[in-house]
């Protein structure tokens, strides 16, 4: 095991409310010879009499009276390369999720059963990631069950790598299986944010000004159309303050309220959503500007990442983000249950 998560960055106690099935977890437990050793890996079964953890060398079935200490650690970053690129799939997704709350959430395992009213695929969607500690019939049946005591539709995100064909994951070909349909397929892409432009280097068209508040105002709000509709609701204004800190931001074309876009920040991250340009005032570079103001915003409080997500049909989007120094991490879609 790795030298950091050794005996000695073990607890003396076993921190039960850490090891939930589907978190990656260290045991330290005692052998029948009496020596101890450590079992690292996801812990994937626990019951009263047991804990089961899958290692790299397979599967250690550990008895609750031999464990010395354990606690959830960290998972192991994935792939080389800054943070932002460096980062896996499912931990971007757990940094994501924390941008942007639900006001419900009830943990399966790994997964993120959220619920705000119906405002966004992301509030009201299970976040399939990691083990849900059952087996996954068990799962989509749980799944299933929340949502319609909720009145919502059943809807699961399915992160993958972007090369991947949306029904290659096994949580996908099940969903398929049952008549679930694909929704809105998206990419997440980053940035290191040192490298994006700031807003001395973006200028605003003549006659423009940009206002930026910690909250929503109504000028704000009224420009935001998330999916069409002609006002946020209450659910809807709970998940975008729901962040740990989250930035504002206008462009003014005199005193009319012409593009806005929400900054969002957490540890080390910083986060672009809810970006709406008006019709009239589009390609005058105002979501290049606010980009920029989001990005300074971030770096001001000492993020080093950020990210964004964008519907993998947006081509022009798509465009204009990797212009400015983002590439996409990784991909995922929505799996919905609709009524026959």
């Amino acid at each position: 095991m790795d030298a950091v998560e050794g005996a000695a960055g073990l607890a003396h106690v076993l921190r039960e409310h850490e090891l939930v099935v589907g978190a990656r977890v260290v045991l330290r437990h005692r052998l029948p010879d009496g020596s101890a050793s450590d079992a690292l890996g996801e812990l994937v079964a626990a019951d009263d009499a047991s804990l089961v953890v899958a290692t790299r060398r397979g599967e250690v079935r550990v008895r609750r009276g031999d464990v010395l200490a354990g606690k959830a650690v960290p998972p192991p970053p994935r792939r080389r390369g800054a943070p932002h690129e460096a980062v896996s799939t499912d931990q971007l997704e757990a940094v994501v999720a924390e941008h942007w709350r639900p006001d419900e959430r009830v943990d399966l395992g790994g997964w993120r059963l959220r619920a705000a009213g119906g405002f966004t695929g992301r509030a009201n969607s299970a976040l399939a990631i990691g083990s849900p500690g059952v087996p996954l019939h068990d799962a989509v049946a749980a799944v299933e069950d929340f949502y319609r005591r909720r009145g919502l539709p059943p809807r699961v995100a399915v992160p993958h790598a972007a090369h991947v064909d949306p029904d290659e994951p096994a949580l996908a070909r099940e969903l398929a299986a049952r008549g679930w349909a694909v929704d809105t397929p998206t990419l997440v892409m980053t940035a290191a944010l040192a490298a994006l432009p700031g807003a001395a280097g973006v200028p605003l068209p003549a006659g423009c000004s940009v206002a930026t508040a910690p909250e929503p105002d109504a000028a704000w709000l009224e420009r935001y159309h998330y999916r069409g509709t002609t006002a946020v609701p209450p659910a809807g204004r709970r998940v975008l303050v729901s962040a740990d800190a989250q930035v504002f931001v206008r462009v003014l074309d005199g005193g009319e309220t012409v593009a806005v876009a929400r900054g969002s920040a957490s540890p080390g991250w910083v986060g672009l959503t809810a970006v709406e340009v008006a019709p009239s005032h589009r390609r005058r570079g105002l979501a290049r500007r606010l980009l920029a103001e989001v990005a300074d915003w971030g770096r001001a409080r000492g993020a080093v990442s950020a990210f964004l997500q964008v519907a993998a049909a947006n081509t022009g989007a798509r465009a204009l983000y990797g212009a400015a120094g983002f590439s996409v991490h990784h991909a995922y879609h929505y799996r919905v249950q609709h009524h026959g």
